[in-house]
């Protein structure tokens, strides 16, 4: 299966009590994680986290899925073609 870049784009409702479930599903598919960056968006009272991937659509769905769901975990991918 051919690899894949892709923009994903995570929205966390409460930071704190989930952090810690988001940083080890992200760990564990940090093979296929090219950049992060985290911004916590104080007047909305949620954090967004913004990665570039490249993997497999395969890999890309379950980093996804097992993200979204998790409680208060909104996730968004723009794959390339």
């Amino acid at each position: 299966m051919e690899d894949r870049i892709a923009v994903v784009g995570i929205l966390i409702e409460d930071r704190e009590g989930i952090a810690q479930q988001v940083n080890k599903v992200l760990g564990e598919f940090g093979n296929i994680i090219v950049g992060r960056m985290g911004i916590p968006y104080r007047e909305k009272e949620v954090s967004v986290i913004s990665l570039i991937v490249n993997g497999t659509t395969d890999q890309l769905s379950a980093m996804s899925g097992q993200l979204g769901n998790l409680e208060g975990v909104k996730v968004k991918s723009a794959v390339t073609a």
